[in-house]
């Protein structure tokens, strides 16, 4: 379980493919302190960290992991959003995020707006998933408030903290990021069906 508050920026060191997995071998501040077998959101995908460097984490995305993100999309270089899995004694400061995200989507407009930005995203909506005004929504890994929603299309705005410590800096137009649609919002969608 995460909240979508991102606690640091990760820089992808290592690309090590193995059959349809690949390896990921990840530098931060966080290093340090995790622990093997723990949970960490990586651009909100939740993996487990396999192994520990200097500096270093290694996680392991599965295939089924890469056909539903864009991890796939990776370089070495690539900045990624990381967050630790929530303590159950912490505020809830985003809002309920699992780790598990539902599909992709297009970036289709970055505007700037005189100290905030507007994104707007595009997605397949033969998935049945759907955004709500001022509902929440995960966009790699960030908890961010939905605005201007249509049936397949949502914006967010970004503040500048947002925009500096998130990699949200280097998302372009026709960039895919990941997206976890609200976890109520897709109960609510399944029961009405």
């Amino acid at each position: 379980m995460f909240t979508g508050i991102i606690e640091a920026l990760g820089e992808i060191r290592n690309i090590r493919r193995e059959g349809s997995n690949i390896h990921f071998e990840v530098g931060s501040v966080l290093a340090d302190e995790l622990k093997i077998d723990q949970s960490i959101a990586h651009n909100g995908v939740c993996l487990t960290v396999v192994a520990l460097g200097e500096n270093t984490h290694t996680v392991t995305a599965i295939e089924e992991t890469l056909n539903k993100t864009s991890l796939g999309q990776l370089q070495v270089g690539s900045k990624v959003n990381l967050e630790r899995c929530m303590q159950m004694n912490a505020r809830l400061d985003g809002h309920i995020v699992q780790g598990h995200v539902d599909q992709t989507a297009e970036c289709i407009l970055v505007r700037e707006m005189d100290g905030s930005w507007e994104y707007r995203f595009s997605y397949e909506p033969s998935t049945g998933n759907v955004t709500v005004e001022k509902g929440s929504v995960c966009v790699n890994g960030i908890s961010l408030t939905v605005v201007n929603s249509v049936s397949n299309e949502f914006s967010v705005f970004i503040i500048p903290y947002t925009y500096e410590h998130t990699n949200l800096h280097q998302v372009k137009v026709g960039d895919q990021v990941n997206i976890e649609f609200d976890i109520i919002g897709k109960y609510v969608a399944r029961l009405m069906k």
